[in-house]
């Protein structure tokens, strides 16, 4: 049994503001590069990986803000220029089926109550699990290797 979800990318109002200003909230300037690597470089902003040739800029990003020893910051890739975003929040991005995540699971406090590997191709199952569970109030889901933040994953 599988129950719905709602998947979030960035919002792009946010990243409009943070690429109006050149620097990401923590200060640090955005930099816009070509990416160079077919396949390693996942896009926050529509979740999906960069084409090569592609212009992206890698930024610091906390997404829960919820305070806490749980809100973290992380580098994250997201397109220089604005882009469609994320088109289907019911639906797991297909373009990250290949990749391996940790989901983290947290309460409405912030707090982590629990954590799952799951594979790209069977995230649903994993998402399921965790969601199903009253205490957790949304996930995130992060790179497996590398720790970085993909997306949120809440209830509908």
């Amino acid at each position: 049994m599988s129950i719905a979800f709602r998947i979030c990318a960035l919002d792009p109002e946010g990243l409009e503001r943070i690429r109006a200003r050149g620097v990401d909230d923590f200060g640090n300037p955005l930099v816009v590069t070509a990416n160079t690597e077919a396949g390693g470089t996942p896009l926050r902003c529509c979740l999906r990986e960069a084409a090569v040739g592609e212009h992206v800029t890698l930024m610091a990003y906390q997404p829960a803000r919820v305070g806490g020893p749980y809100a973290e910051v992380g580098p994250i890739f997201v397109h220089a220029e604005r882009c469609d975003g994320y088109e289907r929040p019911d639906a797991y991005p297909e373009g990250f089926r290949h990749r391996r995540l940790i989901l983290r699971a947290y309460n409405v406090d912030g707090h982590q109550v629990d954590n799952q590997i799951v594979e790209g191709r069977e995230a649903e199952a994993g998402i399921t699990a965790l969601l199903s569970r009253p205490e957790v109030a949304y996930l995130h889901a992060r790179n497996v290797l590398a720790g970085c933040y993909m997306f949120t994953v809440t209830r509908p």
